[in-house]
């Protein structure tokens, strides 16, 4: 699977792990130059809290395009590690 943004790949991996329709990526398969740290977070019931990254890639930014559970709860533990895409970022095989 890949993620995509403004015509360049951001994370690409044969192992990510889908949950509520959302691909999630290992850390290690995501291009760490377009990450850049946000300050949002939110909080989810069941996976617990979120933080956020930024996406910026020749020159456009994307906020909050990508989020992940630095500690997630034990019912989402297999997220651990792993970053996931919204904001019209293409996941495509």
């Amino acid at each position: 699977m890949k993620a995509i943004w403004n015509n360049q790949v951001i994370a690409e991996s044969n192992d990510t792990v889908v949950v509520e329709g959302n691909h999630y990526f290992p850390l290690e398969a995501v291009n760490q130059d377009f990450l850049k740290p946000s300050d949002t977070h939110t909080t989810c019931p069941w996976k617990g809290l979120a933080s956020y990254y930024t996406l910026e890639v020749n020159g456009e930014t994307n906020k909050d395009a990508a989020w992940y559970y630095p500690e997630p709860k034990e019912a989402a533990k297999q997220i651990s590690g792993r970053v996931a895409f919204w904001k019209g970022v293409a996941i495509q095989p």
